[in-house]
């Protein structure tokens, strides 16, 4: 008979791990990576030296990119900027994702994901953690890049109107 610890119910660890997005992250060299360029993680667990799993909580945005290449060169780039979403919220499936996330943000090729990442860069360097930033902004910058513009900088007075929009909860 298990422990009462090591069963699933609730209170316990295994039943607060159901609530949070699991993505799952690789590293073979050369050949294929998965990493998180932003995004406050609560766990992680180590499946191998190249493979790991790491758990965010409901509400959350995460930088999810995701890159391959043969032995000829980049064969993929893609960047997902995702809203983590609570038990029987309404997601968007991707793969290494579970249960799945809102989409907020989905660029591929590495000229569009570079300029992602300066963007990313851009807030960084402003004061301001890419993981408060509005989720529209993020939708903006999808919409800028696929027309071929560029997006429109993410001041501080802008972060401060979406700070006092969350605070009236609109």
């Amino acid at each position: 008979m298990t422990p009462a610890r090591d069963r699933a119910g609730p209170g316990t660890a295994v039943a607060a791990r159901k609530l949070h997005t699991d993505i799952e992250l690789i590293r073979i060299e050369k050949r294929l990576e998965h990493w998180i360029r932003f995004g406050n993680a609560v766990d992680e667990t180590i499946l191998s030296r190249r493979m790991r799993i790491v758990r965010f909580r409901p509400g959350s945005l995460v930088a999810f990119v995701r890159w391959s290449a043969s032995d000829y060169g980049t064969i993929r780039s893609r960047i997902d900027i995702l809203r983590t979403v609570i038990p029987g919220e309404a997601c968007s499936r991707l793969p290494f994702v579970r249960p799945g996330a809102q989409i907020c943000l989905t660029i591929e090729g590495w000229p569009k994901v570079r300029w992602v990442l300066e963007t990313i860069d851009a807030i960084e360097a402003a004061g301001i953690d890419p993981c408060s930033v509005a989720s529209e902004h993020w939708s903006h910058v999808a919409n800028r890049i696929a027309a071929g513009e560029p997006p429109r900088a993410y001041a501080a007075e802008r972060h401060a109107a979406w700070r006092k929009r969350q605070a009236l909860g609109l």
